[in-house]
């Protein structure tokens, strides 16, 4: 299956109510095992990449390793640009061929996040390309190192911004935190209540370590989208670390490797299927 498109993905998403899980990749090993365990659950989601994981390949490779790994796929895979910090990244990932973006400017005052997120905006809907804007994050977060434990997205700014940005997609900070280092504090009623006023749908950052009962509740409130990142990076980097504590002398790159897609994609199965069960 070729790479979806994002609006496709969405209201296949919103047709046969389903949680799309966006998982974070860094290398051809996690690309290839995010599209294993999606297309063995059967079941819709995102492979996704930050402009911070960017630093290791290019917008073009991750394009490239996500064709090849979607050759045998017959389940619906968007190919997604994550917390992307700069116009530049967002024109780079959509001429690659990415199928849907997120532009992430929420640590600038609320006139300039409109501002900038609209120029991204427009440069993506004339490709047909559907936009993520985010809306609440704290000043300074950086990919998966910050908490928005604190920091909740004003219900009655939602709107104003989502009419202004013209996005089409808008993630909330409502007690949901990235990384596994600090505890999420998840206020659904928050989140209901920002649905309510939301001309689109909502996505949660920061999946690892919410309770998957708390995500399930979060798509009746409103939630299509919910990203992963750590969950799946312990499952790559633990195949590694326990053959070299079994055995220092270990050095099977690529038997490694192999073992590493296994078990990413597994994890990817158990997640999506969890959250859409």
């Amino acid at each position: 299956m070729k790479i979806v498109n994002g609006y496709d993905l969405m209201n296949y998403a919103k047709e046969y109510h389903y949680l799309l899980p966006a998982f974070n990749t860094t290398n051809m090993e996690m690309t290839y095992a995010i599209a294993k365990g999606l297309n063995e659950a059967r079941l819709p989601g995102y492979i996704q990449i930050s402009s911070n994981n960017l630093r290791l390949s290019s917008p073009e490779a991750i394009v490239a390793l996500t064709r090849d790994a979607l050759k045998d796929v017959d389940t619906p895979i968007a190919l997604h640009l994550d917390h992307g910090k700069t116009y530049e990244d967002v024109k780079a990932c959509v001429d690659a061929g990415f199928t849907s973006i997120m532009i992430d400017m929420s640590h600038l005052p609320f006139e300039e996040n409109v501002k900038e997120v609209r120029k991204a905006v427009d440069y993506c809907h004339f490709y047909g390309i559907p936009v993520e804007a985010e809306l609440g994050a704290l000043m300074g977060k950086e990919d998966d190192h910050v908490s928005e434990a604190d920091c909740h997205t004003d219900p009655a700014m939602v709107k104003d911004f989502v009419e202004r940005t013209g996005c089409d997609l808008l993630a909330v900070s409502v007690g949901n935190v990235h990384g596994l280092d600090i505890q999420p504090k998840v206020d659904l009623d928050l989140l209901k209540e920002i649905a309510d006023v939301s001309p689109v749908p909502l996505v949660m950052h920061g999946g690892s370590g919410i309770p998957f009962d708390t995500i399930r509740k979060g798509r009746d409130a409103g939630l299509l989208k919910v990203n992963y990142g750590s969950d799946l990076r312990k499952e790559f980097v633990k195949t590694f670390g326990q053959a070299y504590e079994k055995n220092p002398a270990c050095c099977s790159v690529i038997e490694l490797s192999l073992d590493a897609v296994d078990n990413v994609a597994a994890k990817a199965k158990e997640l999506v299927e969890i959250i859409n069960s």
